[in-house]
């Protein structure tokens, strides 16, 4: 039996859920008094134009449970569904299920934008015949990172470092300070150690050479495209077969009209933040039903 997808997610994620709270009904809530205490059943609609995928359940559920309510799913995390569909009911207080709506909705909408995009990103790379991994990045929302990274997780992609702490990433801000990339690298492992995998971006061939050499675990090749990108990938790994193990990651203005010309198995790695940023969000709403 596969484990549930909450089974992830650290022991500080309900004390963000009521961060949540603490923002969106910082003093009175005055919709809620006009409502009171009735009890009421509410449906949550995914909706929209196109089929989607389902994720962030835990959120959704752990918003309604901290207000006492309970929710019933109808679809499981990570299930694709055509609009209009019955996701979900939830039953509760009336004020209570209005005050948890908008922030359950909105994390769902922007959790399931991230999971439908990340899925049809990964099947349209493995249409291509692509056999290595698709990853998004650490552009973010500040405070919202983890429902971010979930989405992906869901959506089926590798949802690269989640922090500053999950791996050493030197880029060319860090190269310049430190003056070459060897001495970044040598650096880095430095005070790494031996456990954190060391991703070093380059700009150049000659730039990779020197990574590799000092010992970095995964080249990135930004921002090189089409045939120049194949031939550097190519070249290096002849050169270096039996010599160094690494990874080659590609990154950098990924798009779904360019992904089949960026997906080729010379490359490991196709990192891009087109699976959370500027995505489109799912629509969902939640509905009180009128008593009989």
């Amino acid at each position: 039996m596969t484990n549930s997808y909450e089974h992830l997610l650290p022991p500080s994620w309900k004390a963000q859920v009521a961060g949540w709270f603490a923002e969106d009904t910082p003093s009175f809530d005055y919709g809620g008094y006009v409502v009171g205490e009735v009890h009421r059943e509410a449906f949550l609609f995914g909706k929209g134009k196109h089929t989607a995928v389902l994720a962030g359940r835990p959120f959704f559920t752990e918003v309604f449970a901290q207000l006492g309510c309970e929710v019933e799913w109808h679809l499981q995390e990570g299930e694709s569904f055509e609009p209009v569909k019955h996701v979900a009911t939830v039953r509760g207080k009336a004020r209570h299920i209005l005050l948890g709506e908008r922030i359950a909705l909105n994390m769902l909408a922007r959790c399931s934008g991230i999971a439908t995009k990340s899925k049809r990103i990964k099947d349209l790379a493995v249409g291509y015949g692509y056999k290595g991994i698709i990853a998004g990045t650490r552009k973010t929302t500040p405070g919202f990172r983890l429902v971010e990274k979930y989405g992906m997780i869901v959506g089926g992609i590798d949802p690269h470092r989640h922090d500053l702490s999950s791996m050493i990433m030197l880029k060319d801000n860090h190269i310049w300070s430190s003056g070459s990339i060897t001495a970044a690298i040598q650096q880095a492992r430095a005070v790494g150690g031996f456990s954190l995998l060391l991703d070093v971006e380059v700009g150049s061939e000659a730039e990779a050479d020197e990574a590799i050499e000092a010992g970095a675990d995964i080249i990135m090749l930004d921002n090189m495209e089409g045939d120049h990108l194949v031939s550097v990938a190519r070249k290096l790994k002849e050169k270096w077969a039996g010599k160094r193990k690494f990874l080659f990651e590609t990154s950098g203005n990924i798009t779904e009209s360019n992904l089949q010309e960026r997906a080729i198995n010379d490359i490991d790695i196709l990192s891009t933040s087109v699976v959370h940023q500027s995505v489109q969000h799912i629509d969902f709403s939640l509905k009180i039903q009128k008593p009989n």
